[in-house]
């Protein structure tokens, strides 16, 4: 298949080159990114890149609704939430984002066009930030509601999302607590490569509507320091904030120590990067699908904080998971519910 990438409603062609350095994005062109959670690096430069629909010239595939396993199945999950609340208890964190990886064999590999599924998902479930990546090695569709950073010149902004809920009168107020948390880490974060005094928060705790259910979304924005470029940006605020915890680090430390498989794209950053013009937008890969050796994989989690309650926080990941689930599983499975998902 050839390589192709569709984002923010520009279709990318004739790829020129793949490279994992940061710096290229400061150099000439339009770029396609993906960085995986773990922090490998995949800039695509293509040649033509245009405003055009996206369409697909094959089918998509989609592996059997029963054939999805968890790497945390709910007992793991719910256990995997008591712990964080006991480092919470000991000071050693404050909020962490604890995650799993569902994965399901496709039936037929050579029928699982990506543009098919991103076209699918565009119907089911449209987001602000989808993207589709297809380049040799690396198969990413995302439906990303999130912004892990934008930039128009100097001026970048992120857009962190904390608190879900299934309908704005369900948000409690741990949800908001959270998203204050998560904004000041990602204040904290731009602060790093900023100009002094130019992180401000425009709209903070703003309830956005997805299909399906209801995110809390702040806005903090900021005007990079000279001499700052896209390594420095990633080096500052990688991985995004509102997909780890706070402090940042100590949750690194403990997540680590909690899901047994790699995030990938997911919780990663996917979207376009325009050196000429000096502007972006990348994603939080939330949402987000990827294709490893006739594998399709997915990630689902939620936030963990002192009030938070391990059978609330699975549903959580169930609520976030089954739309998107069903639309990439066999045809009309989008109408069937939630595909059970088993342990592994």
């Amino acid at each position: 298949m050839t390589a192709f990438a569709h984002i923010g409603g520009r279709l990318a062609t004739r790829l020129r080159d793949v490279t994992t350095d940061l710096g290229a994005l400061e150099s000439r062109g339009w770029w396609a990114v993906v960085v995986t959670y773990e922090g490998k690096v995949a800039c695509a430069r293509f040649d033509d890149v245009r405003r055009a629909p996206l369409t697909a010239a094959g089918e998509w595939a989609g592996p059997a609704p029963g054939d999805w396993t968890s790497s945390l199945d709910r007992e793991a999950y719910t256990e995997g939430v008591g712990r964080i609340r006991g480092h919470i208890e000991r000071g050693e964190v404050y909020q962490a984002n604890l995650c799993r990886i569902l994965s399901a064999p496709l039936p037929d590999p050579s029928r699982a066009d990506p543009a098919a599924l991103a076209v699918r998902l565009a119907r089911g479930n449209p987001a602000p930030y989808a993207a589709t990546v297809h380049v040799p090695g690396l198969t990413v569709v995302s439906a990303s509601p999130e912004l892990y950073l934008s930039r128009d010149g100097d001026v970048i902004e992120s857009r962190p999302i904390k608190g879900t809920a299934p309908t704005a009168g369900e948000m409690l107020e741990k949800d908001h607590a959270e998203n204050v948390m998560i904004v000041d880490l990602v204040r904290n974060d731009l602060g790093r490569v900023a100009e002094t005094g130019s992180v401000s928060v425009p709209a903070l705790c703003a309830l956005e509507e997805h299909p399906g259910l209801v995110h809390l979304v702040s806005t903090v924005r900021a005007r990079l320091r000279a001499g700052a470029g896209w390594p420095e940006l990633f080096e500052a605020t990688f991985p995004p904030g509102s997909v780890t915890g706070a402090p940042k680090s100590s949750a690194l430390r403990v997540l680590e120590r909690l899901e047994r498989h790699p995030r990938g794209p997911y919780c990663g950053a996917v979207g376009w990067v325009d050196a000429d013009r000096r502007r972006a937008a990348l994603a939080v890969g939330i949402r987000t699908f990827w294709i490893e050796e006739g594998v399709l994989r997915f990630g689902t989690g939620a936030g963990i904080t002192w009030a938070s309650d391990p059978r609330a926080e699975w549903r959580e990941t169930e609520l976030k998971a089954s739309r998107l689930i069903a639309l990439a599983s066999g045809p009309g499975a989008a109408d069937g519910g939630t595909p059970p998902a088993r342990p592994r």
